[in-house]
């Protein structure tokens, strides 16, 4: 538990928004035909008894949840359980997390959906037709939804991100808000969701990554979520100002100083039928003609002698 209040503590000051937790009530979600039962770790024989070992009481969890909101951060955790459903309620907690392995567990979506409360749905391990299903099944109970891109690979190489969902979720649900829960270690990642529109980022936490645990090498340490924090805030900003690429006007003094005038490369006599070699552009602009004119002075005659580098004008030339 001490462990535990340490990290609130420091996810705290890097800017997230919410911290999530996972609620394993190893009785009520596994059985002994579960495949996963196999040697897990130094300290755990089976999956089964990590969880049991890793479980809260609800005590326990009152009093994570009061840290959080203390930190000025939203609690949350994802539900693998009805009876985890009924545990969370009675904390209070106010949307629902659904794992990926969960999309297509009805029953408990039913009881989540019952609540009223927000939704998001990780998508790790679902086709678009499990999702729909999934999002066809919640809609009737009115629930605010979102849908997260998710590969279901810990960690996550580049070439299974799957960026492109992103878009193809914007598309398909475009009611819904959209994001990415990724376990990739790097924070390029959820920089380039919110790039790419992700509203929503999920991630795993961790001090250090060489530490015990199913996700330590699949997270992001504590500074490289500050970094991501920082980057994100950074894209929301320049996401939320969009630029009028056809109105310069701001600009109108810099082009002065920056944009060039048509200048004489070398010293010209009178008469002289100007050619493309003639030619120079200098700073500022309009000391002479504009140097995006300088076809319209080709083969002209100047009306009196150049010297090198002066300006081209337009009474210099008949």
């Amino acid at each position: 538990m001490g462990i535990l209040h340490s990290y609130i503590d420091a996810l705290a000051e890097t800017g997230i928004d919410a911290i999530k937790f996972q609620t394993h009530i190893a009785e009520a979600e596994s059985s002994l035909a579960e495949p996963f039962r196999v040697k897990f770790s130094y300290e755990d024989a089976t999956r089964f008894d990590y969880w049991k070992r890793m479980a809260f009481t609800k005590a326990q969890w009152v009093e994570i949840k009061a840290h959080c909101e203390e930190c000025g951060l939203e609690f949350m955790s994802s539900p693998f359980s009805q009876t985890a459903v009924d545990l969370l309620e009675e904390l209070g907690m106010q949307r629902y997390k659904i794992a990926s392995g969960e999309v297509t567990n009805f029953l408990m979506l039913e009881k989540i959906a019952r609540t009223g409360k927000p939704i998001i749905l990780s998508s790790g391990m679902s086709s678009f037709e499990e999702l729909d299903a999934a999002i066809a099944f919640l809609n009737p109970y009115g629930n605010d939804l979102s849908v997260l891109q998710c590969t279901t690979s810990y960690p996550t190489p580049p070439e299974r991100i799957g960026f492109n969902v992103i878009g193809e979720l914007k598309s398909r649900y475009p009611d819904l808000k959209v994001g990415l829960s990724e376990h990739t270690s790097e924070i390029f990642t959820g920089l380039a969701a919110v790039a790419l529109g992700a509203e929503v980022l999920e991630f795993h936490a961790v001090f250090d990554k060489r530490i015990f645990g199913p996700d330590a090498k699949s997270s992001l340490s504590i500074e490289q979520i500050k970094e991501l924090v920082r980057g994100v805030r950074f894209l929301e900003t320049s996401l939320q100002n969009p630029i009028d690429k056809s109105d310069n006007s701001p600009y109108i003094e810099l082009k002065k100083i920056f944009e060039k005038s048509l200048a004489v490369k070398t010293d010209l006599p009178k008469g002289h039928l100007l050619t493309f070699e003639d030619l120079e552009s200098k700073k500022p602009a309009q000391e002479g003609i504009s140097a995006r004119a300088y076809k319209r002075v080709i083969g002209k005659k100047l009306k009196h002698s150049k010297a090198k580098y002066d300006f081209l004008k337009k009474e210099d030339i008949e």
